[in-house]
């Protein structure tokens, strides 16, 4: 573990090295508000009332909350901050490693811009791995995948984004374990890696996290394919846990409507949320309707799984398929 400590941090001091710049004059920035809220309803057409398919966030039956989330930020030609806090049932699932009253803390760090291809940011940030996000304004879907869900959601270190030029970029960094982020009585490191590349229409992205016995590879990319239809993919492996595989598609019918469709399939291999050595296939069917900074989304989801896990109704877990309706409201500013 000290090694992969050591060879982060000697990695990072010889990004900083070989980019580093004389400083310059620096323009204080104005102080930035920004943030969400979201809320939804949510039924099923099958199973019991409260049944749910085994991801975050989007799994409270009825009339539910999700999140208030507030971003505070600074960003001058040199430095800033980012403090970013929630709360609400979606916020505290995002935190859920950390205790009252530092579970309203989904972000909280610091950055240096040493020139304009080197940026070094200390402090609790959220993954780099995966699709999705924890934000929901950032998410077609509203609903998540089983890859965001079980995937790590934050990391609290060091890091290090890299402009390499010709639209390729990269990132090393050193962190606590995923999903630690006030602090680390384990003295245990992970290290993480991504490589991206920005080809215009699009973009793909090659991520990696590693720590003592674990490591997971997980690539993620998009692209316009017409000025209307957008594709994205995720794949990912972590190494007795889960694998799987997603491909998203939205089409956008006009500047208020967009529709959309995530098929995903999610093995599992450890974790156990749908049975050891079982798998599911989900389709999500999802609708954007934009009214200002306001996003309406219909969604209907299917969750196929290769073993009865839900409720039949009469008290059995043998059902091997939920259908499910969500109508949500996200609100960013």
């Amino acid at each position: 573990m000290k090694k992969i400590l050591l060879f982060s941090l000697t990695m990072l001091c010889l990004a900083s090295s070989l980019f580093a710049q004389e400083e310059t004059e620096t323009t204080e920035a104005p102080l930035s508000l920004s943030g969400s809220i979201d809320a939804y309803y949510r039924t099923n057409f099958n199973s019991t009332f409260d049944a749910a398919p085994g991801t975050s966030f989007a799994n409270l039956p009825g009339f539910s909350l999700g999140m208030a989330n507030l971003i505070l930020s600074k960003e001058g030609d040199k430095a800033g901050f980012v403090a970013d806090l929630v709360v609400g049932p979606r916020g505290r699932d995002a935190v859920f490693a950390s205790e009252a009253p530092l579970n309203i803390v989904n972000q909280l760090y610091a950055f240096w811009n040493v020139s304009d291809k080197l940026t070094f940011t200390l402090g609790n940030f959220n993954t780099f791995l995966g699709y999705e996000v924890i934000s929901p304004v950032d998410n077609f879907n509203y609903s998540t995948s089983y890859m965001f869900s079980y995937g790590p959601f934050s990391h609290s270190g060091l890091k290090a984004d890299i402009d390499l030029g010709g639209g390729f970029s990269a990132m090393l960094g050193v962190f606590n374990p995923t999903d630690l982020t006030d602090f680390n009585l384990l003295n245990e490191y992970a290290a993480g890696a991504q490589l991206g590349y920005d080809f215009g229409n699009g973009s793909v992205y090659v991520n990696a996290l590693m720590s003592d016995g674990f490591f997971q590879i997980d690539l993620t990319g998009g692209v316009d394919l017409t000025e209307k239809l957008y594709l994205g993919v995720n794949a990912t492996s972590a190494s007795d846990s889960f694998y799987g595989v997603a491909g998203y598609l939205q089409l956008a019918t006009s500047d208020a409507l967009k529709l959309g469709a995530r098929v995903e399939y999610f093995a599992d291999q450890g974790i156990e949320v749908v049975g050891l050595d079982e798998s599911v296939l989900d389709a999500t069917l999802s609708a954007n309707y934009s009214v200002g900074s306001l996003t309406i989304i219909p969604e209907i989801r299917f969750d196929m799984v290769s073993t009865g896990i839900f409720d039949d109704g009469d008290g059995n877990m043998v059902e091997d398929n939920l259908s499910s309706f969500v109508l949500a409201v996200v609100y960013g500013f």
